[in-house]
């Protein structure tokens, strides 16, 4: 990429890909100018400091992997295709490979601490709200939303870190489909109820 064709959307973006590749440390402003192919005026051009690139990056993750994804899902009418699109998109696809498991490990960094809490805090209440719709109550929509959560997060640490051993897991992995609406389907399936006797069926009884 030449001199002079660099926006401040390619520093976040380069910022991001640095976050994944080898966390804060990694956001390195000679390095990252090195593989934009420019100098440090274009980094002050943009940004005032390191911290102001670190900053317009987390805020352009948040907006991209959760704001829009949640606007373009509430755009569809079906409460169980908000679902499916919904999970869909968030385990099928990943605009940089292991940015979200990275960042989960550099929580210590007061910026990257406030955004991932602000992110988590909205992912959680949309799928509350996404489980609702689907007709789960009040005492199960929650629950649900955060076995969903941990799903999601654990789908992309395994894909990141079990390559070899967990091919399905990857986006383009063999049998890869197949894993990804069995998750989902697990996910979105009502729980059976218990079958064994004894206390556990006691719920019955005492409607």
């Amino acid at each position: 990429m030449g001199k002079g064709k660099v926006g401040r959307d390619d520093w976040t973006m380069a910022a991001l890909q640095a976050l994944a590749r080898g966390g804060i440390t990694a956001v390195a402003v000679d390095r990252l100018a090195r593989e934009l192919g420019v100098t440090r005026g274009s980094f002050y051009w943009h940004f005032a400091d390191r911290e102001a690139l670190l900053v317009a990056a987390l805020e352009t993750w948040e907006l991209r992997a959760t704001a829009e994804v949640m606007a373009a899902v509430r755009a569809l009418g079906d409460a169980r295709a908000r679902a499916r699109a919904l999970f869909t998109e968030a385990l099928g696809g990943e605009e940089i490979a292991g940015l979200e498991p990275a960042l989960a490990t550099q929580t210590r960094h007061p910026a990257i601490a406030e955004v991932v809490a602000r992110v988590t805090e909205a992912r959680l209440a949309f799928l509350t709200e996404i489980f609702t719709d689907l007709g789960f109550g009040p005492q199960g929509a929650r629950p649900r939303a955060l076995a969903a959560y941990a799903a999601y997060l654990g789908w992309l640490e395994l894909r990141r870190t079990a390559a070899t051993l967990a091919p399905e897991a990857q986006l383009h992995g063999p049998g890869s489909s197949a894993a990804l609406d069995h998750l989902i389907g697990m996910i979105l399936t009502p729980a059976e109820p218990p079958t064994c006797p004894g206390r556990d069926l006691k719920w019955r009884t005492d409607t």
